[in-house]
């Protein structure tokens, strides 16, 4: 049994963000042929949630890079790999000496997330606080209004490439953390980064989502370097025409581009669909 895993932006949704109408009959062509498949993404499940509905995603969803697995037919987590307290203090220790804005995920005791943040320090950041907020759906509050009992998940920041590159070395020198980050908006000189601990993966989640529901093989889509993980535990792995040069140079093969339904068009190939 095969078990075909999505990214989501970049990769499976299209240029505006949403799943096409020609990846959409794809889903439900497969659903009627029996391919199993799911999602690994970077989103929150409540950023991804109202994308996927209806759609099929019926198994175990893999969210923030592998930091945690949701079960729909649970309505509840079921695996984690959070931040311990240590961690924390060195990922904020190494943003403030950046002078970039730190945005911590979190998540409560009923499943919710959200995000908190230190003083908002120039337009980018308030930028990013407005994407957050309206894009992913989720509530961002002052770091003042964060109770002390919540998870923390990953810590994000947006900045000059130059910051950005100081925090990713002082995470890679962390033992149990790791980093990924690119280009934010296009045309801003302006970079993304999001830090997590290094037992979440993508590759990881997929491992023990393919363990547990027994597939024997993994065909995944990726364009970003938090796919890399799963590349290499993949049995086939595809990137769209649109990923970074590392992703292409990894895959068993390069595709169409993503707002082009690249990956649609793929599968209705590879699996004989009309």
């Amino acid at each position: 049994m095969e078990l075909v895993v999505f990214d989501l932006d970049g990769t499976l949704l299209n240029g505006s963000a949403q799943v096409s109408a020609h990846t959409r009959d794809t889903l439900r062509q497969l659903r009627e042929r029996g391919v199993a498949y799911t999602v690994a993404t970077g989103r929150t499940l409540h950023a991804a949630v109202d994308l996927l509905d209806g759609h099929g995603f019926e198994l175990p969803h893999i969210y923030k890079n592998g930091v945690v697995v949701w079960q729909p037919a649970l309505g509840a987590y079921s695996h984690s790999q959070l931040l311990t307290g240590e961690e924390i203090r060195d990922i904020l220790g190494a943003f403030y000496r950046a002078q970039v804005t730190p945005f911590i995920f979190t998540l409560d005791a009923q499943g919710e997330h959200a995000v908190y943040h230190g003083p908002l320090q120039n337009m980018a950041e308030h930028k990013l606080a407005q994407v957050i907020a309206n894009d992913r759906g989720l509530d961002v509050l002052p770091v003042a209004d964060m109770p002390g009992h919540l998870d923390i998940t990953n810590i994000s920041a947006l900045g000059q490439e130059s910051a950005i590159a100081t925090i990713e070395q002082c995470v890679a020198d962390a033992p149990h953390l790791v980093a990924f980050g690119g280009v934010a908006f296009e045309g801003d000189d302006l970079y993304w980064l999001d830090v997590h601990h290094s037992a979440a993966s993508k590759g990881s989640a997929v491992t023990l989502l393919k363990e547990e529901l027994g597939f024997s093989r993994v065909i995944c889509f990726g364009d970003s370097d938090n796919d890399l993980s799963m590349f290499e535990i993949a049995d086939e792995s595809y990137a769209p025409s649109n990923a970074k040069a590392p992703v292409k140079a990894a895959a068993t093969a390069i595709v169409g581009h993503h707002d082009e339904d690249g990956i649609s068009r793929f599968l209705r190939e590879r699996f004989n669909l009309a």
